[in-house]
């Protein structure tokens, strides 16, 4: 469905809704262009808009199926700009990502918007209140509405950021309760931030191509706007690598950690068989029921047997201890 239809002349807007066939008739005039909005079209809903800006079919066909990688391809004189934008869930601590897809020409701007974090409202109001900048053209709104969804990467990082520091405290907690084992929740987050990065870091690349000013209707105005954005996008992605390394050392500790618990368990089962073995040793022999074996006929040899187990017992018991096995 077409959510806005908005005319721009010289960086101004025009006031209210226009219809489409109206909006191109005022687009060809000399410093105006129109930007057509819509939400998950249908191939029918688009047709029309696809025929009206004469859209390339390839580009279309990408714009309707959507599930795109970022990435920027050049149709003639027009533009074909894919991004990926994201919100982080803290309920659910998952990332919920959607994608907008715009197409540009030295006239027009058509935007596509598929799932729910990839709303332009608070991109349509700033750019109806940077006239200077809107004087432009099409590549301030190619501009505005990759501005909008880098800085939304930012709640992310850090949502995804809070998300390991939890998982480090349960890692390096001391002691560690039994039964709590982060390992499930570990990798649930490194799936979250392996699949933010897949859709973030392709994205550079495009922006260093609006960054060299080589397309078509590129402005030297917007090209130092374009080299901010890209430098915030660096950032972002610099801090999920940080991120996957940081996750990858606490992998690493939790397994240093389970194999540490396990080696105790074996040290503590070694010290109780041995403790064991003691009274198991000893009953097997006096167990052979020989004719003439020592001490079978004196009257205190079964009170001295016990006594010598529970001492040797003791003092096995005392040396683990004191070893750290037990």
């Amino acid at each position: 469905m077409i959510v806005d239809c908005a005319v721009y002349v010289h960086g101004e807007r025009r006031p209210g809704a226009v219809p489409v066939e109206e909006a191109l008739a005022v687009a060809r005039e000399e410093g105006a262009f129109v930007w057509v909005g819509l939400h998950e079209p249908t191939p029918a809903e688009f047709e029309a808009v696809s025929q009206a800006f004469g859209l390339h079919e390839l580009a279309v066909e990408d714009a309707v199926k959507a599930h795109q990688r970022p990435k920027l391809e050049v149709y003639g004189e027009d533009l074909f700009v894919v991004l990926k934008t994201a919100q982080y869930d803290d309920a659910a601590e998952a990332v919920a990502l959607g994608e907008v897809q715009l197409f540009v020409g030295a006239d027009y701007v058509v935007t596509v918007r598929h799932g729910g974090p990839s709303g332009l409202e608070r991109v349509r109001a700033r750019v109806d209140g940077d006239r200077e900048r809107v004087r432009v053209g099409p590549m301030a709104v190619l501009h505005a509405v990759i501005d909008q969804v880098v800085d939304d990467y930012g709640p992310v990082l850090e949502g995804l950021d809070n998300d390991l520091a939890e998982v480090e405290g349960q890692v390096f907690e001391t002691p560690r309760p039994r039964g709590t084992d982060p390992t499930p929740r570990m990798y649930a987050l490194k799936r979250q931030i392996l699949d933010f990065y897949r859709n973030t870091e392709p994205l550079l690349e495009p922006l260093s191509r609006l960054v060299s000013g080589q397309l078509p209707g590129a402005h030297p105005e917007l090209v130092s706007y374009f080299r901010d954005v890209e430098d915030h996008l660096t950032r972002v992605v610099s801090g999920i690598r940080h991120l996957r390394e940081l996750l990858t050392d606490a992998f690493d500790a939790n397994l240093a950690q389970v194999t540490t618990r396990q080696n105790d368990d074996m040290r503590a089962i070694s010290a109780i068989a041995a403790i064991g073995g003691v009274p198991a040793v000893v009953g097997a022999i006096y167990g052979m029921n020989f004719r003439h074996m020592p001490e079978l006929q004196w009257r205190y040899s079964y009170a001295v047997v016990l006594v010598v187990i529970v001492v040797v017992c003791w003092a096995l018991y005392r040396r683990f201890k004191r070893i750290g096995w037990l």
